[in-house]
């Protein structure tokens, strides 16, 4: 009698089973899911296909192309091309921009170096030098002096100065926002009031209007012919804006704290300024992480509203390019290309908020 061999056995297609497993639970667990689901697609089928053929079907890639070769059905990326250096440098004196590169380039030095002594015990005072020095170093490099020529805020613009405004409003009203958070659960009723009074004046008020104020009003507080910078100017009103919102988001932060914490703190003989620094403030940051990036992430945003008192920042560089005879009715172009960069920014900074949480995580799973 013949003996056949046995036929090889096959594994069960997991990953298959896994992706049914997830279509079934997330898209199509109900009937109204189902629909939904159906609905999401059936607009991503009237709306996509548009798009990408005015962006990569339809568009001219040719870089050398002008306006008039370019054509009307798909987009001319020529003009982000012509015009990139307007987008990330402003109106910068060309033989100076390399302050500008160096400017980045130390940025992305500094945060390579800070992510390979992840472990070092020199890490915290490696991340407060930066911050004391690397400022003072970055407006060097862009104002001048110390031998640099000197180049007024009103020609930075583009890329460079949102990330300048953005940067610097992040920077001064974190702390800031700390300071006010404290205040505001001070028992001084006094440091109490004046923490309650400026926090919910300013965010009563829109940040259109403090700019408007800080350009306007601000100037009268000082001595007649005193030339005050017009960045400056919303520099400190974007700052005290976002301090507002901070201290909101930390003072959350705080209440979410267990009295146990506080009471442990006390019984370990700990003064108030260790207390708050050592224990409350590390646990109430940690819990605060998200809507902290939150806030950061709607500064960058906002900061296109300095376009309201002539500062060019990246949005209105497309104004100011397409305004050229040359690129007249090229400002789709230039907006899609704006909202791909600050979306990268934004998606980046959102990512590292979730490795940030992952890090100071303390949830037993």
């Amino acid at each position: 009698m013949p003996i056949y061999p046995l036929k090889e056995t096959r594994e069960s297609p997991q990953s298959q089973i896994k992706v049914l497993s997830w279509l079934k639970d997330n898209l199509f667990s109900s009937l109204s899911n189902a629909a939904l689901t159906f609905i999401a697609l059936y607009l991503i089928y009237l709306i996509l296909p548009p798009i990408l053929d005015w962006m990569i079907f339809d568009a001219n890639f040719d870089l050398t192309a002008d306006n008039d070769s370019c054509g009307r059905e798909g987009a001319c990326w020529a003009f982000i091309d012509s015009n990139l250096k307007m987008f990330i440098y402003g109106f910068y004196p060309q033989e100076e921009l390399w302050r500008v590169n160096t400017m980045f380039g130390i940025i992305v030095a500094l945060a390579v170096f800070g992510s390979l002594i992840k472990k070092s015990q020199y890490r915290a005072h490696y991340i407060i030098g930066c911050f004391l020095i690397y400022p003072v170093v970055a407006f060097i490099l862009l104002h001048g002096g110390l031998g640099l020529e000197v180049v007024g805020t009103d020609k930075w613009g583009g890329l460079t100065l949102t990330v300048v405004v953005a940067a610097i409003g992040i920077v001064a009203s974190f702390p800031l926002g700390i300071l006010f958070a404290l205040g505001r659960q001070s028992k001084m009723r006094v440091v109490r009031f004046i923490s309650v009074v400026y926090i919910e004046f300013v965010r009563g008020v829109p940040l259109i209007t403090i700019l408007f104020m800080a350009s306007v009003v601000l100037p009268l507080f000082f001595s007649a012919g005193m030339d005050f910078d017009k960045l400056l100017r919303a520099l400190i009103g974007i700052t005290l804006f976002q301090t507002a919102y901070i201290a909101e988001v930390i003072r959350g932060g705080l209440q979410a704290i267990p009295k146990g914490q506080y009471e442990a703190a006390d019984a370990a003989g700990l003064s108030f300024m260790k207390k708050t620094v050592l224990v409350i403030l590390p646990q109430a940051l940690k819990v605060s992480i998200p809507n902290i990036v939150g806030s950061f992430i709607a500064l960058f945003k906002d900061t296109t509203l300095v376009l309201i008192i002539g500062l060019f920042d990246m949005l209105a560089i497309v104004g100011a390019a397409t305004s050229n005879s040359s690129w007249l009715g090229r400002d789709t172009e230039g907006y899609v290309f704006v909202a791909m960069v600050i979306w990268v920014i934004l998606y980046s900074m959102s990512r590292y908020s979730k490795k940030l949480e992952a890090r100071f995580s303390t949830e037993h799973k």
